[in-house]
């Protein structure tokens, strides 16, 4: 299959102009998916430069560079740092993050990721994993969906929809998308689509521990980064984007509040931010790729 029938690569000259690419340096493209931005990057390496890429999709694992300078990591990029070691390449010159789900990803009616279709309420990015959106339906108390759903989904009655999904799974199926729709489709409200892809973007967010693997990625980025090198992530939505932001500024998760505790010196800077505001796609890639109108690039340099 052709890479850019499988994704386009969002935000990718600026991925580039923000990477500042070595011929001779090692990078990371963390998330290959339909290597675009994989191929960009290679392209912009000499016979002794090395790219490592993690992707824990058999598709894209399928879709693969065959070429020398290239280590396909068919693991989550919450791996990072041991692959690195095991491929002697501790030292990363730049390391990307496209936390987006590939194009080809939604399109594949049985992975579940989208509401246009019917399939089963899979999700997993890796099949290898045995936590289904099924069974994260079937099995979860109230009070978890009521949670991951306010969360990760910011669901307007994450509490309704919970008590609906617990009522009725005891005599209804919730193996499909069909069912899954049909089951909540009373308790809809607004703008049905956009409610149907909260709730599908908070199962998936569970499904895949996603903000737990880029916690790790971002701490493990710390780890094997040169100084000067560089991390660029693109994120997709506010929670992912939140952490990205207070990662990059302060080395922390979460914002600490005003009320200085002078007893405890603050931890040093790992970073020096490169965009002080995230980078979004201009007008051209938005007509030519819809899917990047929530797109936001962050790039910071190791100090």
């Amino acid at each position: 299959m052709e890479a850019s029938q499988y994704h386009l690569p969002v935000l990718l000259q600026e991925v580039i102009d923000n990477l500042q690419i070595r011929p001779d340096g090692t990078y990371v493209d963390a998330t290959f998916g339909g290597g675009g931005h994989s191929r960009a990057i290679l392209s912009q390496l000499g016979p002794n430069g090395r790219l490592l890429v993690f992707d824990q999709d058999e598709d894209a694992y399928r879709n693969r560079i065959e070429d020398e300078r290239v280590t396909f990591v068919q693991h989550n990029f919450r791996h990072l740092q041991r692959f690195l070691k095991l491929y002697k390449a501790t030292e990363a010159d730049g390391i990307l993050a496209d936390l987006g789900v590939s194009s080809y990803q939604f399109d594949t009616a049985e992975r579940g990721f989208s509401t246009r279709f019917e399939g089963n309420m899979d999700m997993r990015m890796d099949t290898r994993s045995p936590l289904t959106a099924s069974q994260v339906l079937q099995t979860y108390s109230e009070k978890a969906l009521h949670l991951l759903f306010q969360e990760y989904g910011e669901v307007t009655n994450a509490r309704t929809l919970a008590k609906t999904i617990v009522t009725q799974r005891k005599t209804h199926p919730l193996r499909t998308i069909s069912e899954f729709k049909s089951l909540i489709q009373p308790i809809v409200k607004g703008n049905p689509q956009k409610y149907l892809a909260q709730v599908f973007q908070a199962l998936r967010i569970v499904v895949n521990d996603e903000l737990g693997a880029l916690k790790e990625l971002l701490q493990q980025s710390a780890q094997v980064l040169k100084p000067g090198g560089r991390l660029a992530v693109i994120t997709f939505h506010s929670l992912e984007d939140r952490l990205v932001k207070n990662f990059m500024k302060t080395g922390q998760f979460e914002i600490q509040d005003s009320s200085y505790d002078f007893t405890t010196a603050p931890p040093p800077k790992t970073f020096q931010l490169i965009t002080k505001k995230p980078i979004t796609a201009g007008d051209a890639e938005l007509k030519q790729n819809t899917r990047a109108r929530s797109a936001k690039l962050r790039v910071a340099e190791k100090i």
